[in-house]
Parts: structure tokens; sequence; C-alpha cells
């Protein structure tokens, strides 16, 4: 038999129902403390849970969560059943969060490490102002998904809305499948394929690696990146 210490330990159930955000979360949080996996059910697309949780915390949320699930994260690995609405994980530093169905709008937003993936679409401003990591959506991603980007990586699986990577900085958006329109400042580059299997890398361990799909890859043209009166019109664009 394995020492006590090495034994795993059962998952913390916690209900959310109509109780206060305030006092589910801190409930979360004492139990990942404890080192303990938390299952929340009954979560009624409630907003805000599962804010700051550290690394090393395992929780899982039974069914959709609202806006902000998993903001702030610092480590955690975090699963959502179904749907998760607007800035899902946003202002993430590091861990791994899934979305078993569709992930709002500003999915990722601000973002500076970390991982994420969406099993469905993704709305609209997908990785809005991220700074770092992944984000992985099997779907299509929504209007000015990328936009204001400064680094990191978005990879869309199912093409993209309108104005595509809009006032990209340093940060890359990959698409697989029809792009509606590009945004402002956006330029499309042929991937190395040394980069093409990096992004199947990425892709390979969630079962997602295709050899034969055909990618855009789209950076900033860094027109942006520097002011100039004489180019006013595109800034008045975004």
């Amino acid at each position: 038999m394995s020492p006590a210490s090495d034994a795993v330990m059962e998952e913390v159930v916690v209900e959310v129902g109509k109780r206060h955000i305030r006092d589910i979360n801190r409930e979360i949080q004492a139990a990942v403390k404890a080192g303990a996996p938390v299952l929340v059910r009954d979560t009624l697309s409630r907003h805000n849970l599962g804010i700051g949780l550290p690394e090393g915390a395992r929780v899982r949320f039974e069914g959709s969560v609202g806006y902000y699930c998993g903001g702030l994260n610092d480590g955690a690995q975090i699963e959502i059943e179904r749907n998760a609405g607007w800035a899902v994980a946003e202002g993430m530093a590091k861990g791994r969060v899934t979305v078993g169905g569709y992930a709002g709008m500003s999915c990722g937003a601000a973002m500076t490490g970390g991982f994420i993936h969406v099993k469905g679409d993704a709305g609209p401003r997908c990785g809005v102002a991220m700074k770092g990591g992944t984000i992985v959506v099997e779907g299509k991603i929504g209007y000015q998904s990328g936009f204001m980007s400064h680094r990191g990586r978005i990879i869309a699986l199912g093409g993209a809305g309108a104005a595509c990577a809009d006032a990209l900085w340093e940060g890359e958006v990959w698409v697989a499948g029809p792009i509606e329109s590009l945004g402002v400042d956006v330029k499309v580059v042929e991937p190395t394929a040394e980069e093409v299997a990096e992004v199947e890398g990425v892709l390979s361990p969630l079962g997602l690696a295709d050899g034969a799909r055909e990618w855009r890859k789209m950076i900033s043209g860094q027109r942006l990146w520097y002011f100039e009166s004489r180019d006013a019109n595109a800034w008045l664009m975004i």
C-alpha cells in the first residue's frame, strides 16, 4: 500500500446554487489549499467562479459557467464541462483551462501565459490584448479575434470572423478554414515547415493534429507600430 502522503485525495464537491460567490470561491480555495481536487456543481452559469486559483489546483465545473470564470489563473488546471461566458481565463498567468463547449467574448483577454483549449467556437475578440500563452479553438473564432495581441498565439481550426487579427502587435493568429475578413495592419505570411510542425505539435496531445491542413499565419504589418500623421486613416480604422 502506498504511504498516506502518496494517496489520492477524494474530490471535494462544492455546490453553487444561489449562494454568495465570495463564499463559494473561499470554499474552493480552502479545498485546493488542502491539496484536494474540486468538483463544482449546480453552477447555474454564475459569474466570477474560480478566480485567482493557485498552482497545483484541480477544479472541474459541471455544466456551464458565466463570465470571468478562471480569471487571474495562477497555475490551476481548470475544466469547464459545457459553455463559458465572456472573458473566461481573463488575465491568467499560467495553468490550463479547458472549455467543453462555447467560449464567449474575449476568451483569454490580457492573458500573459498558460494554455486555453476551447472545444467549440469562441466569441468575438478571442485573445484580445493577450501578452503570452496559447489559445486553441477547435471551432470558429469571432470577429476581431487577436485584437491588439502583444504576444502569444491563437490557433483556430474552424475559421475566423470579420476583422481577424485586427491591430496585432507581436502576437500570432493561425487559422485553418475560411476567414470572413482581415483586420487593420494584418500581414498573412507563409509559415515555414518548422513553424507548422510546432503548431501541429501543440495540437497533437489534444488529438487534433492533421498534417493536411492549409494554415494561414497572421502577424503584424507593423504600420501601426509607429504613428505617422500621413497614415492617420489606418489608426482611425481600428
